[in-house]
């Protein structure tokens, strides 16, 4: 099939299981086309049936627009490309703007021939955008207008319904997923230059927004650091970094902290760690902590949102309400004093991860798109 995915290129969840669920499918076999502003991160050089189209952002100056009108133009593109390479399938991934330029783009296209809408939400882009009052209704409408939605979790089909009703869609759920090619345990990964020999590496990556709680992560790996030797690895950048490195000297566990900014390639780190901080105020999946999981580094974070379709609290990792910097710190020492323990945990972490596996997830998107028109 010939299908064109959007998404926003920059760091973050959707993006990235949107760049690797195109990524899966030209492997299929089928015929890829990324359209957005920029080349998404994860679309890392040539890859076979992968193609991307860049949205114009340039306009020559016109002094009624103070604001380059990119809804328009990514929706005149989509229908650009869909025309051009007789797509069959438009694939959005986050609500705003997306389903509504998808929509723009079918309604432009009606006249020629039919193409399928089909929208994944994420998670912000229900529970914080789409509550915003001047995009509550766009949202919904954009919702409703798609032929297919879906959700990343449980927790964001019901809260979905919660918010808007969507009385006319059925938003069905398919979890994200874990490419256990390259996500996967190293027993002979090495930490040299990661952390000093004899340290227990903790690792976070993220946007660093407010609803991460960098903070937090900061917090509690203090509260490791008072127990043993360890380093805290912080991948990722965003608006709360500069907070985190504060909070770092404050503590005084600077020296042990590294910021390495943000990165394509994480799955070394991964695989040297021993756990994984996630302590966000909301997260409608985990995609950072499944990934983590599945190299064998459990996850201590917060018991909100989806985050418990994917972590076991204590099989698989350890979860606690948000802000409870003191139990997950305690619980995280608890657990790396335990080898015995600590290496359960990890082959459990392992094992759950495997079942969001690709090769389970994926089909469940094709058969989506061979569904007839309806």
């Amino acid at each position: 099939m010939k299908i064109g995915i959007t998404c926003y290129p920059t760091y973050g969840g959707s993006g990235a299981m949107a760049t690797e669920l195109g990524l899966a499918l030209a492997r299929r076999g089928h015929e890829i086309h990324f359209i957005s502003y920029a080349s998404p991160f994860r679309l890392r050089g040539y890859a076979d049936r992968v193609y991307f189209h860049e949205v114009d952002t340039t306009i020559a100056h016109y002094p009624l627009f103070d604001h380059f009108p990119y809804t328009l133009a990514l929706a005149s593109k989509q229908y650009e490309v869909a025309r051009r390479e007789s797509l069959e399938i438009l694939h959005v991934h986050y609500a705003i703007p997306h389903a509504t330029t998808a929509w723009l783009a079918r309604e432009m296209l009606r006249p020629e021939r039919p193409i399928r809408v089909i929208t994944t939400l994420h998670g912000t882009d229900i529970t914080l955008v789409g509550q915003e009052a001047s995009f509550h209704e766009i949202t919904k409408f954009s919702i409703e207008r798609s032929d297919v939605v879906t959700a990343v979790s449980n927790f964001l089909r019901d809260e979905t319904y919660r918010t808007f009703g969507c009385v006319s869609c059925d938003v069905q759920v398919i979890p994200n997923f874990v490419n256990l090619t390259e996500y996967c345990p190293d027993p002979g990964a090495s930490r040299d230059g990661l952390a000093p020999t004899g340290h227990k590496v903790i690792t976070h990556i993220s946007n660093f927004r407010e609803v991460k709680r960098v903070r937090d992560v900061v917090r509690i790996f203090a509260r490791i650091r008072k127990a043993m030797p360890a380093t805290l690895v912080m991948v990722g950048d965003g608006p709360d970094r500069s907070d985190a490195e504060r909070e770092a000297s404050l503590l005084g566990v600077a020296d042990n902290v590294r910021f390495l900014g943000r990165l394509d390639r994480v799955t070394s780190i991964l695989q040297g760690s021993d756990l994984f901080l996630l302590p966000s105020q909301t997260e409608s999946f985990g995609l950072a902590a499944l990934e983590a999981m599945a190299c064998g580094a459990p996850a201590v974070a917060s018991r909100i949102g989806g985050l418990p379709e994917v972590i076991d609290d204590g099989v698989s990792g350890i979860l606690e309400p948000p802000g409870s910097v003191e139990a997950m710190g305690r619980r995280a020492v608890d657990l790396l004093l335990a080898p015995a323990r600590l290496q359960a945990t990890r082959e459990a972490a392992i094992a759950k991860a495997a079942t969001f596996s690709a090769e389970r997830i994926v089909p469940m998107y094709e058969a989506l798109y061979r569904e007839p028109a309806g």
